[in-house]
C-alpha cells in the first residue's frame, strides 16, 4: 500500500480493518474483535524488499496449501487477491473470475505511483505464477 506519510498509511489500514471486520461480523452474525493484533508498518528500502513483499501477497494463499492449510489455491495465481490485475509476472494468461473475463470486473487496487513499486522492483526479475512466498 502507498501513501503519502506514515500517518496517512496507518489511518487507511485501520480503515481497511474497521469495514473488514464489520463484514466479517455480519457475514459469521457474530459481535466483537475480529483481528487480535494491530499492523505494524515496515518501510521497504530495497527493490529487492518490495519484490519480496509482492511474492509474499500474491503467494501467501498457495505458501498456506503447501504446508498442509485449509486454504486452497487451484488456479496458477489467487484469485482472492489483486494478483489478476497484476502486470509482473513472467508468464502471461487469460484470467476468469467467476466465468468472467477479468476485463469486465472492476478493478480492486490503483497504478503504483512510486519508482520503487513500478520499475524499482522488477530489476531483480518479474515474478512467476510458481513462486511460492518463502517459509519463516
Amino acid at each position: 500500500m502507498e501513501a503519502r506519510d506514515r500517518t496517512a498509511l496507518s489511518r487507511g489500514l485501520q480503515g481497511l480493518a474497521i469495514r473488514i471486520a464489520k463484514a466479517l461480523n455480519r457475514l459469521w452474525r457474530r459481535r466483537g474483535k475480529v483481528f487480535a493484533d494491530r499492523y505494524h508498518d515496515r518501510i521497504l528500502k530495497t527493490p529487492r524488499e518490495v519484490r519480496n513483499a509482492l511474492r509474499y501477497v500474491l503467494g501467501n494463499g498457495k505458501k498456506h496449501a503447501a504446508e498442509g492449510r485449509e486454504v486452497k489455491v487451484p488456479q496458477a495465481i489467487d484469485t482472492f487477491t489483486s494478483a489478476p490485475w497484476f502486470d509482473g509476472f513472467r508468464e502471461s494468461m487469460r484470467v476468469t473470475v467467476k466465468g468472467r473475463g477479468i476485463e469486465a470486473m472492476p478493478r480492486p487496487v490503483t497504478d503504483a505511483h512510486t519508482w520503487m513499486l513500478t520499475i524499482g522492483w522488477r530489476r531483480h526479475g518479474l515474478l512467476s505464477v510458481h513462486e511460492v512466498p518463502a517459509a519463516g
